[in-house]
């Protein structure tokens, strides 16, 4: 004969209970160490009739960007070519390249017929095609990002005027570095690691409980510092504006870790 057991709520949840007793904790840390370098990513581009004129004046480009910021500081190994493209492109209007206007025009009737083209050179025959014999279909423009590594960040305002000058773009954030960020990142997670051990220890004793493994571990980090908005505020029409201190701070690695500790 079969038995029906019902399971009530309450009996159910204290069961989950007992199976799993813990406390979660959240714990926190800060490591602070001067940035010394930054990086910056500019972009060159050029447009040219063919690729291989464009290559060329890519390189020409390439070593007036050199030239113009070799004299305060920056070496050819700091210049390091992200990435390269080269795009097929029709740019009306370039020197030196026709337009194909004449093709985007209405057509037009005229006593002689109609002229697909609209545009039939002088004292050409009545109904006659012509095709505008200085049609270019394309041009190449040729756009590289590079990273610029500067050394010595007193000079970073410098560099990057001289860069702009020499015709570059600044394109996305400027980044400060430590020289050796593995282990500052790594010092943030064992710290706030040990802190959140330190907090589930704290709260265990006060149940009258001691710490077991550790269920579950996440960990979030953050690296922030001044240095960016000190240099905005030097260079606001570079940078944009803002009211921040012209002051450039530390690297600021802020370490987060989340742990969920047995009860025994």
């Amino acid at each position: 004969m079969e038995e029906d057991i019902n399971v009530t709520p309450t009996q159910s949840f204290q069961s989950q209970s007992r199976q799993i007793e813990g406390v979660a904790v959240v714990g926190e840390a800060v490591r602070r160490v001067p940035p010394e370098r930054a990086e910056i990513l500019i972009e060159v581009s050029v447009t040219s009739a063919t690729v291989a004129e464009a290559l060329r004046d890519h390189a020409a480009k390439l070593q007036q960007l050199a030239a113009a910021v070799g004299p305060i500081g920056i070496q050819s190994s700091d210049l390091q070519t992200v990435s390269m493209n080269v795009y097929n492109l029709y740019s009306p209007g370039l020197p030196g390249l026709p337009s194909l206007s004449s093709y985007g025009a209405m057509q037009q009737i005229g006593a002689a017929g109609l002229n697909p083209f609209g545009g039939g050179a002088a004292g050409s025959q009545p109904g006659a095609y012509s095709t505008p014999a200085e049609v270019q279909f394309g041009s190449y423009q040729l756009r590289c990002l590079i990273r610029v590594v500067v050394r010595d960040l007193g000079r970073v305002g410098e560099v990057v005027q001289s860069a702009i000058r020499a015709g570059a773009i600044p394109v996305g954030p400027l980044s400060f570095r430590a020289s050796d960020e593995l282990v500052a990142r790594r010092a943030a997670l064992e710290a706030a690691g040990a802190d959140a051990k330190v907090k589930a220890e704290t709260l265990a004793r006060s149940v009258g409980k001691n710490v077991g493994d550790a269920i579950t571990v996440t960990e979030d980090l953050l690296v922030s510092n001044g240095a960016y908005g000190g240099l905005r505020s030097t260079m606001p029409a570079v940078f944009g504006s803002g009211a921040v201190p012209a002051v450039i701070g530390e690297l600021e690695y802020y370490a987060r870790v989340s742990a969920s500790f047995r009860l025994q």
